[in-house]
């Protein structure tokens, strides 16, 4: 490999902009990560009109701007020909003289020079690898018969991987349903129906009585003037109808403003990435993409990579170590916890309980189990996001504390036991990934 002479992407690629007469969201494409190839994208509410989209053919090869160097590359297959996407997913035609459309998917795969890629990207907030900057990247470039009988000798090896790979994202998605199982199983009480068996309501006591533990909530909720419902009654019928759970009998619902104080975080200056808020920074700015990470860490944020300095911080807020982190922007509702005091901007919303429990962990499993519905709620934007009153008027279930406890108890069991078959999945990727390195390396050289 290392003979072959080194050429431009561009040399052999040109853009293909071949503007959409009609867009059909049922025909558009998206990029899969983790080079796992090109296929029809889910069909989401949005607003027409709103991007521009472009005509794509199939032996194009297409790749995300925001998502290359995490593998979002591949080919265009026949059954999405003339498929749409936008410019965020440019598609190009191939030199068919000089190269083989798999060739370059093979070079990008190849000791993962994709993710090398990355040093590349830039913008402001969502980074973009752009198109000329692609088109400079170099890969060998070996003639087209001997392309040809490397991509044949290539194919037939990575069948042995096939399977491996279809196992492997079989098991993903059996975790993820037994997760979210067990998450609806927790916040609908079945996971502790034998426990109230054994422990009967003691009316009066806040530990085994849900009406006296709303009794003694309300009380600290009386005390607190921040909290002020933002929905119209239009959008709450409609979120108890989305939101409706069985709960048992010596449960109750409350809004999710009546259990703690919810607030948005701060960050009034703009630009919002100016480089003063932050120079000599020591104030630590936690950010959407910090929450969303938690979840590898037991939804516990770990340590910023930002920090506000004294003007940073005059125009945003400290939140205290415990708080309850909540997502209503770009990443919709995923949760995490601070284990130190922060900042957080206003895509973020903090939760406070009113009074001491473990009502942030119970809510967090709330969250987690409806976060799919919570995303209908986002407007189909450039940025998707919900706004405060929708997580406000939320209609949770209220266990007493008692109960609360064993269920945090047993859920935390459960994900912990979760957690050790994801790490051998994830040891079998790894696996997959080395074979297929192996394959690539054994077969290019």
């Amino acid at each position: 490999m290392s003979e072959w002479k080194k050429v431009k992407i561009g040399d052999f690629l040109t853009e293909s902009k071949i503007i959409a007469i009609e867009s059909n969201a049922a025909h558009r494409i998206t990029v899969r990560l983790n080079c796992k190839g090109v296929e029809q994208r889910s069909l989401k509410a949005e607003k027409e009109g709103a991007t521009k989209y472009y005509t794509r053919k199939s032996g194009q090869f297409i790749y995300g701007k925001q998502n290359i160097h995490k593998g979002a590359f591949g080919i265009i297959p026949q059954e999405l020909d003339g498929f749409t996407s936008s410019a965020d997913l440019p598609a190009f035609d191939v030199d068919l003289s000089k190269c083989i459309p798999e060739w370059i998917c093979i070079c990008l795969q190849k000791d993962e020079y994709y993710k090398t890629l990355q040093k590349n990207v830039k913008g402001v907030g969502s980074q973009r690898l752009a198109v000329n900057v692609f088109l400079d990247s170099e890969i060998p470039l070996p003639p087209v018969e001997k392309q040809v009988e490397i991509i044949k000798k290539i194919k037939l090896q990575l069948q042995k991987t096939e399977q491996l790979s279809v196992e492997i994202e079989s098991q993903k998605n059996y975790i993820k349903q037994l997760r979210q199982n067990i998450l609806q199983k927790a916040i609908e009480g079945k996971l502790t129906a034998d426990w109230r068996k054994q422990n009967s309501v003691q009316k009066g006591n806040p530990d085994y009585d849900a009406e006296a533990l709303f009794e003694q909530i309300q009380k600290e909720h009386n005390k607190s003037i921040k909290n002020k419902s933002r929905s119209s009654n239009t959008i709450q019928d409609k979120l108890d109808d989305d939101f409706d759970l069985n709960i048992p009998q010596s449960w109750l619902f409350i809004r999710l403003s009546e259990l703690g104080i919810l607030e948005r975080g701060k960050s009034k200056h703009r630009p919002r990435n100016d480089p003063s808020l932050f120079s000599d920074g020591k104030y630590p700015f936690v950010q959407t993409g910090d929450v969303s990470q938690s979840k590898y860490f037991g939804y516990e944020i770990q340590p910023a990579s930002k920090f506000y300095n004294e003007f940073g911080l005059a125009q945003s807020k400290m939140w205290c170590a415990g708080t309850l982190c909540i997502t209503i922007a770009a990443n919709i509702a995923e949760t995490g916890f601070l284990t130190y005091d922060a900042c957080f901007p206003d895509s973020v919303v903090g939760f406070t309980p009113f009074i001491e429990g473990d009502f942030s962990t119970f809510v967090r499993y709330y969250i987690d189990s409806i976060k799919l519905i919570l995303e209908k709620y986002a407007p189909a934007t450039a940025q998707k996001n919900i706004n405060l009153g929708i997580l406000e008027t939320l209609k949770i279930p209220l266990p007493p504390l008692a109960e609360q406890k064993e269920i945090v108890v047993r859920v935390e069991k459960h994900l912990q036991t979760i957690s050790n078959l994801e790490n051998q999945i994830t040891e079998r990727e790894e696996l997959a990934k080395q074979l297929i390195q192996n394959i690539l390396k054994e077969s290019l050289n």
